[in-house]
């Protein structure tokens, strides 16, 4: 799929400040799950050197969408209410390092095909309805850290179970100069909405 730019303004216009909502959609986790991924970003911090993310803002992006015309929110939304996936189990079990930009990050060692045709369903349904996204061929992962020092020591992650009941729409906004997430709205997985 050709990455789409409809609706995608200049940020730095004012129009695109005042105008636009930076949006992804994502898996965001329950409390368990999230406490057990800050644990892991927590002892990876200790090895690696860099800034942990923050607990509440821990989540696996789906599909980037970036800068969109908040008057196209409502339709995102209705978009993803029709999306029909099932509920499945998400292996946490590495965790790795992207030395270009010194990211430490969790994820699968094999892609679940649930996971890889969620990202498929609401790609063909962003296309279809005009949204742009980012297109680049998918690799789960959930950053750990930021400006790591080092790539995390090659041994056995203990793996993490992440029963993924929903998705969500979640903005991204700037706050204090720091980026803070907020989640728009969920949708649950394995439900029939015919």
């Amino acid at each position: 799929m050709g990455r789409q730019q409809a609706d995608h303004l200049d940020p730095a216009t004012p129009q695109a400040r005042e105008d636009t909502a930076r949006l992804f959609f994502a898996l965001w986790p329950d409390e368990a799950s999230r406490a057990a991924l800050d644990g892991m970003a927590q002892s990876s911090r200790e090895a690696c050197g860099g800034r942990a993310m923050k607990a509440a803002h821990i989540h696996l992006t789906l599909v980037f969408l970036g800068n969109v015309a908040a008057r196209r929110i409502p339709e995102l939304c209705t978009l993803a209410a029709g999306v029909v996936a099932p509920r499945f189990e998400l292996a946490i079990d590495r965790v790795t390092f992207w030395p270009h930009n010194r990211i430490v990050w969790a994820g699968p060692g094999v892609c679940p095909d649930e996971l890889r045709r969620l990202v498929e369903v609401l790609e063909e349904a962003l296309q279809a309805a005009g949204f742009g996204f980012d297109a680049r061929p998918y690799l789960p992962h959930i950053t750990l850290l930021r400006n790591a020092r080092a790539a995390p020591p090659p041994q056995a992650v203990a793996g993490i179970g992440w029963r993924i009941a929903d998705f969500a729409l979640v903005q991204s906004l700037r706050r204090d100069n720091a980026s803070v997430y907020e989640v728009v709205q969920r949708w649950p997985l394995g439900v029939c909405r015919t």
